[in-house]
């Protein structure tokens, strides 16, 4: 099944990274990184490589957001791209918006290419 993704993230996914950097680093540096992650240009990674990175661990079917993504995909809408953060003090990713996203996405390919924006 292809993936289909929007060309950009929506507007709204750059106030919930903030919000969700901002549990990490303080809130004039997870702005900082919002306001870069806008500015900067789209990339794309496999999504095996970004769990690697990350450390995080594989949401279940059972999580309601990856459920909700799922359906998404099988009625062939696009999900808007990933906002990732480089950890550098730490050497880890952060994913910043779009972790249930990346979680849906590996269940049907973990190859499968996903376009996001890392700073």
């Amino acid at each position: 099944m292809k993936i289909k993704w929007l060309d950009k993230p929506q507007k709204h996914d750059y106030p919930a990274a903030q919000s969700y950097l901002s549990l990490s680093m303080d809130d004039a540096a997870a702005k900082a990184a919002s306001e870069q992650l806008q500015n900067v240009e789209m990339t794309s990674f496999a999504a095996k490589d970004i769990f690697r990175a990350s450390g995080l661990s594989l949401l279940g079917i059972s999580d309601s957001h990856v459920e909700k993504d799922r359906e998404q995909i099988i009625r062939k809408e696009k999900l808007s791209p990933l906002l990732l953060y480089r950890d550098n003090r730490n050497g880890k990713l952060i994913i910043a918006d779009g972790y249930h996203r990346l979680c849906t996405v590996y269940k049907f390919k973990e190859d499968a290419v996903i376009p996001c924006k890392i700073v």
